[in-house]
């Protein structure tokens, strides 16, 4: 995984959790060996949704290609420009102002576009509950900056919808070869057959197999 946010210790409440967690926890533990071992090594906690949907993107820009710790760095310093941290606000700066603050110049190009997507409507944000995820891809993927990669992880960690499978992602690659091919090298096509099992919550079943390679939660 790489998107620039700090895994951050936080064992959530059950109000905090999506209500299909433990739903979906009981249907892959009996489904799936290697998850009815996994699950029980994490109770308590739960994937969690944080900040706003224009916040999220943007520090999914802002991370991109860096490392976490560099990344938190710019972030802080880039959330110290506007007055707030909305798309209106975000326009208003300087180019300068924003590359002082450790962003590329393409970066900063990113973030603009990402703040006139959402300044001019052309993102149907209130209408995302209702819409199916592959709709959700499509509008997100036309921002500048936003692939099919992190607009999954946007699916998962903001929307919370509960059947992602973010075949893009090293991490879950890395996760499946270690739980369930004891380090050898697995192929998307490998992690989709091993995801069938997980069906329908592959979300959740993801964000395990991180937490394997990592026990600490990541927020986005």
């Amino acid at each position: 995984m790489g998107w620039a946010v700090a895994a951050t210790k936080n064992i959530v409440n059950e109000l905090a959790a999506p209500d299909y967690w433990p739903e979906a926890c009981k249907h892959l533990m009996k489904k799936d060996r290697v998850m009815k071992r996994l699950i029980p090594q994490f109770e308590g906690a739960a994937l969690q949704t944080r900040g706003d949907a224009f916040v999220t993107l943007a520090r999914s820009i802002v991370g991109q290609q860096i490392s976490v710790k560099a990344a938190q760095a710019v972030w802080g310093r880039f959330e110290q420009l506007p007055r707030s941290m909305k798309p209106a606000s975000v326009l208003k700066l300087k180019v300068d102002d924003m590359r002082a603050a450790g962003l590329s110049a393409r970066k900063v190009d990113y973030l603009v576009d990402l703040a006139m997507h959402f300044e001019s409507g052309k993102l149907h944000v209130k209408d995302w509950a209702a819409m199916d995820d592959e709709a959700i891809i499509t509008e997100l993927v036309a921002i500048r900056g936003i692939g099919r990669w992190t607009a999954e992880m946007f699916l998962i960690f903001h929307l919370m919808r509960p059947n992602v499978l973010p075949l893009d992602d090293v991490g879950l690659l890395n996760g499946i070869s270690r739980n369930y091919f004891s380090g050898d090298p697995v192929s998307r096509s490998d992690a989709r057959e091993v995801a069938e099992a997980w069906k329908p919550w592959c979300s959740v079943a993801t964000w395990y197999i991180w937490r394997s390679l990592d026990p600490l939660p990541v927020a986005y």
